[in-house]
């Protein structure tokens, strides 16, 4: 049984030598998978494998719970390439927009203690902020619907250190809506920013003392930190993109202090884990905050965005409910589902820019059934 276990992997460290790469046996999972899953762990093991060697990523934390219980957890290849550092399940990655997930979190904390008024023009909050031609609000922020812009040219790549949230809001503040808010959906990590500045406002803390006494403390996550570029951060992972011929090399500095709310978090597979996990129980939040991440936002016209509050709502191949959000990073791609009716958690991140993480999914899918098997 051990070796039939073992000849997947086996065969693709094969694989792996004869092209060249030079991965490393995966560490140990965190604990040993109950008896109901160690099949099923078995094949998205392999899975984890094909991906991580077909598609030459330097590392990948994955992890999987079911119904609170982590059933999995591992990584594969390297934290840092050069030193030879294996990635483990307590490896810091960044995870890009799943930051907005955490923020959402205290925001919708807010939002039921009744701190906050979702439905209010922003400037109540954040009255330094100019008034456009129409009023935005932070529920239109919240789905992507109020009109502010994206990343324009090389913004993506800013260098600058932004010692405030406030700061950070000048990159884009005078800049005219794109149009109507609610009358359009259009994806933006700014309007993310703003909202972190409506939770100073409506908390009167700063923003990452909120996100730690309010969030990460309370659900015990100790490895979720802003990515400081000036900190030493233990375990994080070094940054890789690939170059014009397919290489991999060192990513290009950036500081995303200009974007902590929107996709400038550190974390791990377990604390998302159990940030994930706590939305499936009401113990953290109660009823009215998970309404309002969870509720698809619509259109003026009555049209269906996809997303809710800081979550992308839909559903699988076969019509199943799916919560989740993906990240991109410079130096990083993250992944986090949630299938509710099963209570099936997956998360998996790649210290590489572009990575397709189908992967994910895939896995999701894997753990899905074998709840749903009689």
């Amino acid at each position: 049984m051990k070796l039939f276990l073992r000849l997947p992997v086996f065969l693709l460290l094969t694989l792996a030598v004869t092209a060249g790469a030079q991965p490393v046996p995966a560490p140990p999972a965190t604990a040993p998978a109950p008896s109901r899953y160690a099949g099923v762990v078995a094949e998205a093991r392999a899975l984890a494998w094909r991906h991580y060697l077909e598609q030459g990523w330097p590392g990948l934390s994955i992890a999987v719970s079911v119904d609170g219980q982590t059933v999995w957890a591992e990584g594969f290849g390297y934290a840092d390439l050069e030193q030879r550092v294996p990635v483990w399940p307590t490896t810091k990655f960044r995870i890009g927009s799943i930051s907005k997930p955490l923020t959402a979190a205290a925001a919708a904390l807010l939002y039921a203690e009744g701190r906050l008024d979702v439905d209010a023009p922003v400037q109540r909050y954040v009255p330094a902020f100019p008034e456009k031609r129409w009023p935005i609000t932070t529920r239109q922020l919240g789905g992507h619907l109020a009109g502010i812009r994206h990343y324009r040219g090389d913004e993506f790549l800013l260098r600058e250190h932004f010692a405030t949230v406030a700061d950070g809001l000048a990159i884009f503040a005078a800049d005219t809506l794109l149009f109507e808010p609610g009358t359009r959906y259009s994806y933006t990590s700014y309007g993310w920013n703003l909202i972190s500045a409506v939770i100073e406002g409506a908390a009167g803390q700063d923003f990452l003392r909120v996100m730690q006494e309010r969030v990460f403390d309370p659900l015990g996550m100790r490895h979720t930190v802003a990515d400081h570029v000036d900190s030493l951060i233990a375990q994080r992972v070094r940054f890789y993109v690939r170059d014009e011929a397919g290489r991999l090399v060192n990513a290009p500095f950036v500081d995303n202090s200009y974007k902590w709310a929107g996709g400038g978090f550190l974390s791990t597979t377990e604390d998302l884990l159990r940030f994930a996990n706590a939305h499936l129980s009401g113990d953290f939040l109660p009823t009215e905050a998970r309404a309002l991440l969870f509720t698809e936002q619509r259109t003026r016209a009555g049209e269906g965005v996809g997303y809710g509050f800081g979550w992308a709502l839909g559903t699988d191949d076969v019509g199943r409910r799916i919560v989740s959000h993906s990240g991109g990073s410079v130096g990083g791609t993250s992944i986090l589902l949630i299938q509710p009716e099963t209570s099936v958690v997956v998360v998996a991140l790649v210290n590489l820019s572009g990575a397709d993480l189908r992967l994910g999914r895939e896995v999701l899918a894997l753990f899905v059934e074998a709840v749903e098997e009689p």
